[in-house]
């Protein structure tokens, strides 16, 4: 498995930058167009659709608390703790990847200061599932950066040789990439836009991340076993993160997540012990 990661991510170039880079000057032209590069403009252009999108979408409460979850970096990740030992070199570019995202996310969004709908349009004329984020910090949504991030390495490490079947594994990882996304609105906590351009800067913080993979072996050490007893330590951290996280929100994500961890601690472990 490994070795098809590998020789993935050596196919991989930063012409894939193209395309996100066109869709950010696509919406910056939309802005400009509806005189929206400012604060109140910015979320009442979108105040129409982002109230119509949240209204449908709330019908599904639970299923979007859920799923909303894996925009945490914690819980989308720990679904893919197995392949520290299975496929290291994903979780090299995962790592530089979630590192490059996490940079980006604090310099804009204190930078542009877009309010939350729930700040902007008051929370009398949504519905808002879970914790009610206020404040001026939307733009663009952590959650879907996180999402795309973490799905563009997948996508790109485990693509298949065949074209068709690349178009399959393509249209599966946006579309599910793109449910989550849309959960933000439904828990009223980001605009379209706010999940539209966080999606386009995981996805170019996922391509910057592999890029500087591929010049610097910055994490080479992670498939050596010697190493393991830090990530058994950590996975323990997080199982123990997880259980007061069903404690707290007893959501079946957080079971799968704490399910998935626990595994990964007794694959890796057994592995380490017969070293």
């Amino acid at each position: 498995m490994n070795k098809t990661v590998i020789e993935n991510f050596a196919r991989f170039n930063a012409s894939l930058l193209y395309l996100p880079t066109f869709l950010l000057l696509a919406i910056l032209s939309f802005l400009y167009s509806r005189n929206a590069l400012n604060n109140e403009a910015y979320v009442n252009c979108q105040k129409d659709f982002f109230l119509f999108m949240n209204s449908e979408l709330a019908e599904y409460p639970r299923t979007l608390y859920n799923l909303t979850q894996l925009g945490d970096a914690l819980i989308i990740m720990s679904f893919l703790t197995i392949f520290i030992v299975y496929a290291p070199k994903m979780w090299e570019s995962l790592i530089t990847s979630s590192i490059v995202s996490a940079l980006i996310v604090c310099v804009l969004k204190p930078l542009f200061g877009i309010q939350r709908p729930a700040a902007a349009f008051g929370t009398e004329h949504l519905h808002i599932i879970g914790r009610k984020l206020m404040g001026s910090n939307s733009f663009p949504s952590g959650h879907s950066v996180t999402v795309f991030t973490v799905l563009t390495i997948v996508l790109i490490a485990f693509m298949p040789k065949k074209i068709k079947y690349q178009i399959i594994w393509s249209i599966t990882i946006f579309s599910f990439g793109i449910v989550l996304i849309l959960t933000r609105i439904g828990v009223g906590a980001h605009h379209p836009l706010d999940i539209t351009v966080g999606a386009i800067v995981g996805y170019v913080s996922a391509i910057i991340g592999l890029t500087i993979n591929k010049k610097y072996n910055i994490w080479g050490w992670i498939g050596q076993k010697k190493f393991y007893p830090v990530f058994i330590f950590i996975f323990l951290v997080c199982s123990i993160i997880m259980v007061f996280k069903i404690y707290e929100a007893n959501l079946i994500i957080f079971y799968f997540a704490l399910l998935s961890l626990l595994i990964s601690l007794f694959v890796i472990t057994n592995l380490y012990v017969k070293k």
